[in-house]
């Protein structure tokens, strides 16, 4: 198979963290700052580990991933008890190519809704990142909280909730 979404495990840190160190890069060269910027090869196997990390692969390299950390294992200033997205990267050699919708489609839709059925879900982005913020609301995410990291950069959290397909009543 020349395309596949995993559950990255342990083995995969070193090549999750680099994809990670890619796609942010330019980021920080628009002085947008989120903490994964600033993290580690040992940060990125912790969460590994401890949080769901999706990988998708285009003919076994890494092109992107995003992470959902569950309620059980947030913090206990979350503004939220639904399942938390992060980390997503796109490498920037397959940017926009679709390879950001699926993994993210993916972990909404397959890992959340079907799989878990999560009442929903939410994210934080930068709230001066040049584009993010737009695609998530054209996804369905509405804003609803706003905090600002360790990095100091002022986040907004937008959260998305699933419809629930109605019960049929029994006659």
């Amino acid at each position: 198979m020349s395309q596949s979404i995993q559950i990255a495990k342990p083995d995969d840190t070193e090549e999750i963290f680099a994809l990670l160190q890619r796609a942010y890069a330019s980021l920080v060269a628009l002085d947008v700052h989120f903490t994964i910027s600033q993290g580690n090869v040992e940060q990125v196997r912790r969460v590994i580990e401890q949080e769901t990390v999706l990988v998708l692969r285009k003919w076994e390299r890494a092109v992107a991933t995003v992470t959902v950390r569950f309620p059980w294992q947030q913090e206990t200033d979350a503004p939220s008890s639904l399942p938390f997205i992060h980390w997503f990267a796109v490498d920037p050699d397959y940017k926009g190519q679709g390879y950001g919708r699926e993994i993210i489609s993916y972990a909404e839709d397959t890992l959340l809704k079907e799989t878990l059925k999560a009442p929903g879900v939410y994210l934080a982005t930068a709230t001066k990142h040049p584009w993010l913020s737009e695609l998530y609301l054209r996804r369905g995410y509405q804003p609803f909280y706003h905090r600002t990291n360790a990095l100091g950069e002022a986040l907004v959290f937008l959260k998305k909730e699933f419809n629930p397909q109605p019960i049929a009543s029994i006659a």
